[in-house]
């Protein structure tokens, strides 16, 4: 379950950065980069109690 939550957070801060970078929708860039950052197991986790 651990490798499929990193394997989801890399997508998604992958997808913000692309989104900021080539598209210039810095708001949903910055979206996608913190649900990244709270699907992802290492730190925070929403998954985790």
């Amino acid at each position: 379950m651990a490798t499929l939550l990193w394997i989801i957070a890399v997508v998604l801060v992958i997808a913000g950065i692309y989104v900021i970078l080539a598209r210039r929708d810095i708001l949903w860039g910055i979206v996608l980069i913190v649900l990244g950052f709270l699907i992802g197991p290492g730190g925070v986790s929403i998954f985790n109690p």
